[in-house]
């Protein structure tokens, strides 16, 4: 039987939402309890923050490799990593993995394109925010991705830092975010970090929103069937 394995802990509550879904979509999509088997190895996130904030790729890609070696070896037919982020070194961590990762980028890129959007505004942690990986993705495709002033990205990142990571969904805080979201002329949101549409859904706004937890576990699913 295929197995999944799943690279998460960047944060616990994103990675708990992404097990949930896939057995749910999966019971939704079929209706019985063939569920696929799922692996999942949870990083030592304040590890990987540190390795994300020193600049320091080496040193990165070799923390985000030891999870993936891990899943490897437990039989995992394929990967996903349940966080926006490290797909900032996806290319190197695709050369060097000896099964497929399914990428988050790619899934919500194809996602707005089938949805003809042209320009999206990126929210996440500062470091998806100043990174160019979504930008350079969906420019292949002839979408334009921009993001929030220094000052917004600033309150957004402290934002799911000190309050999203560790189940904290306030209401103030859910408000701020939609003001951010009103800034802006655009087609579309993307949600670029897994945690954010644990506070935000398409009912509290008129915006399009690329929820990417979503949008990912749809294309674990429709890549899992496909292998059957």
């Amino acid at each position: 039987m295929n197995r999944i394995g799943i690279l998460g802990g960047m944060s616990y509550e994103s990675t708990i939402k992404y097990y949930d879904l896939i057995l749910q979509k999966y019971y939704q999509k079929f209706n019985d309890y063939n569920y696929p088997e799922v692996l999942i190895f949870s990083l030592n996130f304040q590890k990987l923050i540190d390795y994300e904030l020193s600049g320091n790729k080496a040193k990165y890609i070799q923390y985000l490799m030891s999870g993936i070696k891990s899943l490897e070896s437990g039989g995992a037919t394929f990967i996903i990593m349940a966080a926006n982020s490290p797909h900032a070194v996806y290319s190197d961590l695709e050369n060097l993995s000896k099964v497929p990762i399914i990428s988050i980028v790619k899934a919500t890129a194809e996602k707005a394109k089938q949805e003809n959007m042209k320009k999206l505004l990126l929210l996440g942690i500062k470091f998806t925010m100043q990174n160019t990986f979504y930008q350079n993705y969906c420019k292949e495709l002839g979408i334009e991705v921009i993001t929030p002033s220094n000052e917004e990205q600033n309150i957004i990142d402290k934002i799911i830092f000190n309050e999203l990571v560790i189940g904290l969904f306030k209401r103030e805080s859910k408000e701020i975010l939609l003001q951010i979201i009103e800034n802006y002329e655009v087609d579309g949101v993307i949600l670029g970090c897994t945690e954010l549409p644990l506070i935000l859904s398409q009912d509290n706004t008129k915006v399009k929103l690329l929820d990417t937890v979503q949008i990912h576990v749809d294309a674990t699913l429709s890549y899992y069937i496909s292998l059957e």
